[in-house]
């Protein structure tokens, strides 16, 4: 795909982000609970503030790569790999300032951000397999012309 005409604009479709939201809650909800249950409940924190983590790097990563690519899309892939840099960092920031004894369990903490991150992959492959995604404009339906005459119809002249 080019970069997109002047005075046209690219359907970034960011849709999965509340699937993908929707579907972490329901999953860390459940999962906190059993690990609360079964571990303890700083695990559990664990476990919600990692779902948080994912949930929050995945939205930041999509907002940025949609807006790179609405300027164009040879700055998604740059974008992407920037984003996903940016929050190897954070990520590895974050758990090294958690004390090592602290109320929040690392060790959970970053099973979870491993679960949730396979998780939202899940979801992304599933709204990728789902949607009829176009390498080409589809042309407007009949009744919605574009102003230009048909092929082969009569040209005018001004």
């Amino acid at each position: 795909m080019s970069a997109p005409r002047p005075g046209t604009e690219v359907p970034w479709d960011l849709s999965f982000l509340r699937v993908g939201a929707l579907v972490t809650g329901a999953v860390a909800a459940v999962a906190a609970l059993v690990v609360g249950l079964t571990l303890g409940w700083a695990d559990a924190v664990g476990v919600l503030v990692g779902a948080a983590v994912v949930t929050a790097f995945f939205v930041v990563s999509g907002v940025v790569i949609a807006w790179a690519g609405r300027i164009n899309d040879t700055f998604t892939l740059p974008a992407a790999l920037g984003m996903f840099f940016v929050k190897a960092l954070v990520l590895f920031a974050v758990l090294d300032a958690l004390p090592e004894d602290g109320w929040l369990d690392r060790l959970t903490l970053a099973w979870t951000v491993i679960v949730g991150a396979l998780l939202w992959s899940v979801v992304q492959l599933r709204w990728v397999w789902t949607r009829p995604l176009y390498y080409v404009t589809p042309p407007a339906p009949p009744g919605q012309g574009t102003g230009s005459p048909a092929p082969g119809g009569p040209a005018t002249r001004g």
